[in-house]
């Protein structure tokens, strides 16, 4: 796949549900109740329930991942978590992902994401880098 500053690789938006988050603790093993239980998000002053981190890393991550070749390969990923990911017991929660070219090098491209939660900025700093 070609890459060119300035492209959009992906855009996708994730809904999620308080399913989705047990789901993910199964997997995961992160069992923290602050994923499923109000009362105790409420106790220790959230805004809600909210969604694991690295479940909103991994969805920004998956987004860039379908949209490229089969046997490309991503050499690093980081992000900085900013807003928390608010999962409404009845609405649930929309995750928006963009993703585009931000810098072409000789060996890797890297991919700047856009994480977006409402009007929120969720991870910033976002970026992966894909060999080429």
């Amino acid at each position: 796949m070609p890459f060119t500053v300035g492209d959009v690789i992906a855009e996708r938006t994730v809904h999620l549900t308080r399913e989705s988050l047990v789901r993910y603790a199964g997997a995961s093993g992160d069992f923290n109740p602050i994923h499923y239980r109000d009362d105790v998000a409420a106790e220790v002053g959230l805004p809600g329930v909210l969604a694991h981190g690295m479940l909103t890393m991994g969805i920004a991550s998956s987004v860039v991942v379908a949209a490229l070749e089969p046997t490309a390969r991503i050499v690093d990923y980081g992000v900085r978590f900013t807003k928390p990911v608010v999962v409404d017991p009845e609405t649930g929660a929309d995750v928006h992902v963009l993703a585009t070219v931000g810098a072409v090098e000789e060996t890797a491209a890297r991919i700047d994401l856009k994480v977006m939660f409402g009007d929120a900025t969720v991870l910033v700093k976002a970026q992966l880098r894909v060999a080429i």
